[in-house]
């Protein structure tokens, strides 16, 4: 890399005395010599918009991306406060300071792009109605883009959760969401000025997965959640309009800069929703949108599943990943800005995390996407400058742009499609072994089970999280009574978590009792808990439960959801009074449930 950099400055020294031209030494689209930017920090970029690049073909240069994570994000607005020294921010989260022989590291590793999310709030004393950002702090984000625009890498910088400010949109008090609008205008404002020479190898990002649901955290705002979905939509839809417009409205290259929208809670299915507007522009194939990929969460966002790779796993995530072409199709270039798959508890790659990125990546290259990957030192380890894993090394490294330079677009889509064919045909034969073995795989419709739906506190350990039972979706070493649902009757079933590493499960940060195919086997049926015991004694709710369904064919009762706070339309039990009816019935910061080694359910299924 030095002798790299060595050759670089003489390239440019001999083009500034004319020896030859800069592109006789270096193809690169945004550099051209050395020079001090506006604002004294040093960089390769040559200040140039492509005004004939489109939005798709953004994309495809984009490459491979990752994500500079845990670092400019890093919260400390609080702790340290506004005051402190910029390095304080960056290695609250645990990793080390950026430098450029990391960033260059990582551009020799494969990835073409890098994702700098940033907490702007952290310099900015924005509860008294000042929402300057420190010059410091925006000196230091620049250092950090220009380490990457130096490598030729493209560079995207956001507003990343930032304590979770956000939530004012949706405060019952009209100051506090005007004081929001005022305070996300004033920061893009800031932004785009500061940085607005930089060439369309810098991308600013609309937000994280904040423009959403989260408009309604209480965080911050603690007479938030007064917004409904439709208002939820209708408010991620204004901030980005907002956006678009702050940054056009700063005026020089960043009227044609290439800007990328987030998606409604950067997901897939909502974002596809017909309320998630793109904003209108004032220039054509400028803009891009942003989604998140992290399913299933407990595979991707967590050590509690170790295991993917069936035939419904693949169909899952192409089917997720085919959605975005709605988008692709009206020519907005797709980023997965985020995507990754959590290493076990003790460090370890998960034993298909390496077939998943392979997937991904093979939809990406299809469809023409750009992916992200979430790291922080998570598999590029920074302090090491390389990857820990030399397997998921070497394919990050044969997906890079370079890597690819060789093959047409159709040779690369070919490939995919090859790829994802054979991986396919894989997983149906290995299901099918499965299932010879006695191992369940599906019940497909005709069949009712009961189990229980669990991640545990920490996110360790889960079981079936979803509408659909999934028996092998399930932490090691975790054994569950699940049991077939005939007709109405008793019935009983548990988890037992002493087989799994720690032996027991850290309380729950969800749970529900479910019946897949309930809705549809015994429409209008109730399920009334008779019994709860943990690790054998008797348990007493805190509140009333009740029977509903999410998606009209898993009937559930929620022992511990903190994300519903309102009773659903189809919320029924046996007396018709709901008034003391919650989804959280559990309690689970009591000491009790600190140390889970068993829990039990019998309750009694019976015609509404």
């Amino acid at each position: 890399m030095l002798l790299r950099k060595m050759l670089l400055l003489l390239c440019a020294a001999l083009f500034v005395f004319g020896v030859f031209p800069a592109a006789g030494c270096a193809d690169k689209s945004a550099q051209k010599v050395l020079h001090k930017s506006q604002n004294g920090i040093d960089t390769w970029d040559n200040g140039q918009i492509r005004e004939d690049l489109t939005s798709l073909e953004l994309v495809r240069l984009m490459g491979n991306g990752a994500n500079l994570g845990n670092t400019m994000e890093a919260y400390g607005h609080k702790e340290p406060g506004i005051g402190a020294a910029v390095s304080a921010y960056e290695t609250l989260w645990g990793q080390p300071e950026t430098t450029q022989e990391i960033i260059s590291a990582l551009k020799e590793a494969g990835f073409d792009t890098l994702r700098i999310p940033v907490a702007w709030t952290n310099t900015m004393n924005y509860e008294a109605g000042d929402y300057t950002i420190r010059a410091d702090y925006l000196d230091r984000v620049e250092e950090i883009i220009n380490y990457a625009l130096n490598e030729d890498m493209y560079v995207v910088i956001n507003d990343h959760w930032d304590g979770g400010w956000w939530g004012m949109f949706g405060s019952a008090n009209k100051e506090t969401r005007d004081a929001a609008a005022d305070l996300y205008v004033s920061m893009w404002t800031q932004i785009a000025e500061r940085y607005k020479e930089y060439s369309d190898h810098l991308i600013f990002e609309s937000a994280n997965e904040e423009l959403g649901d989260r408009l309604n955290d209480i965080d911050v705002a603690p007479d938030s959640d007064t917004l409904s979905e439709d208002e939820c939509y209708e408010t991620a839809n204004r901030i980005n309009q907002t956006f678009a417009d702050t940054v056009r409205g700063t005026g020089g290259n960043n009227a044609k800069r290439f800007l990328l929208i987030a998606g409604y809670n950067t997901d897939i299915k909502k974002t596809c929703d017909e309320r998630f507007k793109m904003p209108t522009d004032t220039v054509e194939n400028r803009l891009l949108l942003s989604v998140h990929y992290y399913t299933p969460w407990g595979f991707c966002g967590g050590p509690s599943v170790s295991r993917w790779g069936r035939e419904k796993e693949y169909k899952e995530q192409n089917e997720l990943l085919a959605m975005m072409a709605k988008f692709t199709d009206r020519g907005y270039g797709v980023v997965f800005g985020e995507y990754s798959v959590a290493l076990m508890s003790d460090g370890s790659v998960k034993e298909n995390a390496k077939m998943f990125f392979e997937n991904f990546l093979d939809n990406c290259d299809l469809y023409g996407y750009c992916p992200v990957l979430w790291d922080c030192s998570n598999y590029f380890v920074r302090k090491d400058k390389a990857f820990f894993d030399e397997s998921i090394a070497n394919f990050f490294a044969s997906r890079s742009l370079s890597a690819q330079s060789k093959m047409s677009g159709d040779e690369i889509r070919d490939a995919a499609v090859s790829g994802m064919d054979a991986a396919l045909a894989a997983a149906v034969l290995a299901d099918t072994a499965a299932e010879e073995a006695g191992e369940t795989i599906s019940i497909g419709d005709e069949k009712a089970m009961a189990w229980i739906m669990y991640n545990s506190n920490d996110w360790l350990l889960s079981y079936s999280v979803g509408d659909v039972y999934d028996p092998i979706s399930k932490s090691d070493g975790m054994i569950a009574t699940d049991v077939e649902v005939t007709g109405a009757g008793t019935y009983t079933v548990g988890l037992d978590f002493t087989g799994t590493e720690l032996g027991y499960a850290n309380s729950m940060a969800f749970s529900a009792l479910a019946i897949a195919n309930g809705e549809i086997l015994f429409p209008g049926y109730l399920i009334e808990v008779r019994e709860i015991k943990v690790n054998g004694s008797v348990y007493k709710p805190l509140a009333e439960p009740y029977t509903t369904s999410d998606d009209g064919i898993c009937t559930r009762v929620n022992l511990y959801n903190g994300w519903v706070d309102t009773l659903p339309e189809e919320a029924r039990n046996a007396s018709g009074d709901l008034s003391g009816a919650s989804a959280v019935i559990i309690d689970n910061r009591t000491e009790r449930l600190r140390r889970i080694e068993t829990i039990e359910i019998t309750f009694e299924y019976l015609p509404g």
